[in-house]
């Protein structure tokens, strides 16, 4: 028998932008059914973010032990317990699971139905025995890895990011398609914890990302043992008695590449299978991506859609941003749009951030600008630490606002949320040179590049005799 529910909000999917949606309007008086046909948290805490930053650390903690020499310190990894390394990160996600499951989520007042959801109308959604009638939906579903149509892909027992963090014994030589954020994160994890890693990608290692700044990844990957292959293309993929071949074709032809086991990062899809949105008379284009105003709803009115379901950017704290513009329209009428000044990282050593437009978007919008820079070579925390990897850029208009900002090196994640609010509240590079920054750290190259904008009029000529002048009558 089916139980008939009327609620203000019916949330499909507990990923983070379905949870917070959930959480908000709950706590604010709305009535919330949530729907979730898998795990609480979804892929960010179990198989995405929250495992790769533990796999990550545990990475750059076996690095760091040889490394100490440097500051007069000998220490070395003796050897990578891996059963203890799987608990470690699933440790992790067992501290974190408590803040997104059932029975906190119960608490705010949510009813939390653990099944798998699909539309019977434009406002009515049901599934495990619970129909939902409401007066909004928030589609929260998220996405799936893609998997490329290489011939002899679907003989070959490939990992995703959905199964590699579950490998009981370490891989002899992992093979990693796809060089983006996910690929290459994966990718200088195993080596640091000591696994023979290739990594091949078909264009070029974070072709998304400054050129300049991935050049340094580039390097650091190289450094830690990884085996690059850019430019090279997967043709065919085969098993054999003990892992798997991958034949790929570059400049100089093809070349077979043989691992124990084979890791697939090449992106994310986004699907709707079994929530029959035509049946809630909700369109999708040629892509399959659901057709979204800049109030993230859909062509029925009456549902949204939040995060990796939405299309475009695929970050954890885009869903965030998105749950707040849902629960502004939804609940208060208010007519918020999606515009977002969304900055990205890629979490490898060193991380590489970015935030606003960049220099290909600039030319190709003929816009003038000038670009600011300033190296971790030339900041004092980083000298002392002996980790001067990399830099920070700014692009800034004629008038001295901040169009776009790169960071590459230690922190770089943390450094760029200094230059997203510069550039949401429309500051200029006086904002940021006229900062007080506590010394010594990293934070400082943003603005020692802030204030390199004024060096050429400051210690000008002209200047020197101004002062002159001045200094007569003092």
């Amino acid at each position: 028998m089916t139980e008939t529910i009327q609620a203000d909000i019916c949330v499909i999917g507990a990923g983070s932008g379905g949870l917070s949606v959930a959480a908000g309007a709950s706590q604010m008086g709305a009535s919330v059914v949530l729907f979730e046909k898998a795990e609480m948290g979804g892929d960010c805490l179990n198989v995405g973010c929250v495992p790769s930053k533990a796999l990550l650390a545990a990475g750059h903690a076996a690095h760091g032990a040889p490394q100490a020499a440097r500051y007069g310190v000998d220490a070395s990894v003796q050897a990578v317990d891996w059963a203890r390394l799987r608990a470690h990160v699933q440790g992790v996600i067992a501290e974190i699971a408590p803040m997104d499951s059932v029975a906190r989520y119960t608490g705010f007042g949510v009813r939390v139905v653990q099944a798998e959801a699909r539309f019977t109308g434009p406002r009515s959604v049901e599934g495990g025995g619970i129909r939902v009638e409401a007066k909004f939906v928030v589609i929260a579903t998220g996405s799936t890895p893609a998997v490329p149509p290489i011939p002899g892909l679907d003989g070959v027992a490939f990992l995703t990011n959905e199964t590699v963090f579950d490998l009981a014994e370490r891989p002899r030589r992992l093979l990693v398609l796809g060089g983006g954020p996910i690929g290459c994160e994966l990718a200088q994890a195993h080596a640091r914890l000591g696994c023979e890693v290739v990594l091949v990608e078909a264009k070029a290692l974070l072709g998304t990302e400054d050129p300049e700044a991935a050049e340094v990844v580039r390097l650091a990957l190289r450094r830690d043992g990884v085996e690059l292959h850019e430019g090279a293309a997967a043709v065919h993929a085969g098993p054999t008695g003990d892992g798997v071949d991958l034949v790929v074709r570059g400049e100089a032809g093809e070349t077979v590449l043989s691992g124990s086991h084979l890791l697939v990062a090449v992106g994310r899809r986004v699907g709707f299978e079994g929530l029959d949105l035509a049946r809630a008379g909700i369109e999708t284009d040629e892509r399959g991506w659901l057709k979204l105003d800049r109030r993230l709803r859909t062509s029925n009115r009456r549902v949204f859609a939040v995060g990796d379901a939405a299309g475009g950017a695929q970050f954890t704290h885009l869903a965030g941003f998105h749950a707040g513009i849902v629960i502004r329209n939804a609940l208060f009428r208010l007519p918020a749009k999606s515009d977002p000044v969304l900055p990205r990282v890629t979490y490898t050593a060193p991380e590489l951030a970015s935030v606003g437009a960049d220099e290909a978007a600039l030319r190709a919008r003929g816009e003038a600008f000038e670009v600011l820079r300033w190296p971790f070579s030339e900041n004092d925390r980083a000298i002392a630490e002996r980790d001067v990897d990399g830099f920070t850029k700014l692009y800034v208009s004629p008038k001295g606002r901040i169009l776009g900002a790169v960071v590459v090196g230690t922190g770089a994640g943390e450094i760029v949320s200094l230059y997203t609010l510069a550039i949401a509240k429309k500051l200029k590079v006086s904002d940021i040179a006229g900062l007080v920054v506590p010394y010594p750290t990293r934070a400082e190259v943003a603005k020692r590049a802030a204030g390199s904008w004024y060096v050429p009029k400051l210690f000008s000529a002209r200047t020197r005799r101004i002062v002159r002048f001045l200094m007569r009558f003092a």
